[in-house]
């Protein structure tokens, strides 16, 4: 009897969702919701490059799991919310992105180039301490790119979408920890 209340425990346990989160004094709620759908934070992360606090990340998705691999195939909305916590320059951002973006798209990279290029047209000039980029994927729309100061654009496909998730998700990812914890593996 108490080891069947104990298995039954822990998958309770490993089947429940994240709840609201605090990472670096940053607050990510346990749910967004994008087109009626309501999302569940899969996990929360903080990036951090030397010494350096650069930006914390809440990852929401339909179907929470520890599985990145899951993650990425799954044709369901999925949305990276990144939390500033220093000044950054346009240049840091996207150069960062892009060499992860480069490093898990591999032999698809030369048909994801003008979107990528898209993509880092639509970061800001400077991206401020306390400011977001959301990142949201829609399936049959792609993903969109919605900064804090209001503007948005939208790059199309799928493909784009788990080359862009992949920087954080993929296989060779801009940090390990960060992956953990956006997979809700690091608490």
């Amino acid at each position: 009897m108490k080891k069947t209340l104990t298995a039954v425990l822990l998958s309770l346990t490993l089947a429940a969702p994240v709840m609201a989160k605090d990472i670096a004094g940053v607050k990510y709620p346990d749910t967004a919701t994008v087109n009626g759908k309501e999302l569940k934070l899969n996990g929360v992360g903080l990036r951090k490059k030397a010494i350096f606090k650069v930006y914390t990340v809440g990852l929401y998705v339909e179907t929470p799991t520890q599985d990145a691999t899951a993650l990425l195939n799954a044709d369901e909305i999925k949305r990276v919310r990144m939390f500033m916590k220093r000044d950054l320059k346009k240049d840091q951002i996207t150069e960062a992105i892009e060499n992860g973006f480069k490093k898990n798209a591999g032999a698809n990279l030369p048909k994801l180039q003008d979107r990528l290029n898209t993509f880092k047209n639509a970061i800001p000039a400077e991206v401020k301490e306390g400011q977001e980029l959301i990142l949201t994927y829609v399936p049959g729309k792609g993903t969109n790119v919605h900064t804090s100061d209001g503007k948005s654009i939208d790059v199309e496909g799928k493909d784009f979408a788990d080359a862009l998730f992949s920087v954080w998700l993929g296989k060779d990812p801009v940090d390990d920890g960060l992956k953990d914890g956006m997979l809700g593996k690091e608490d």
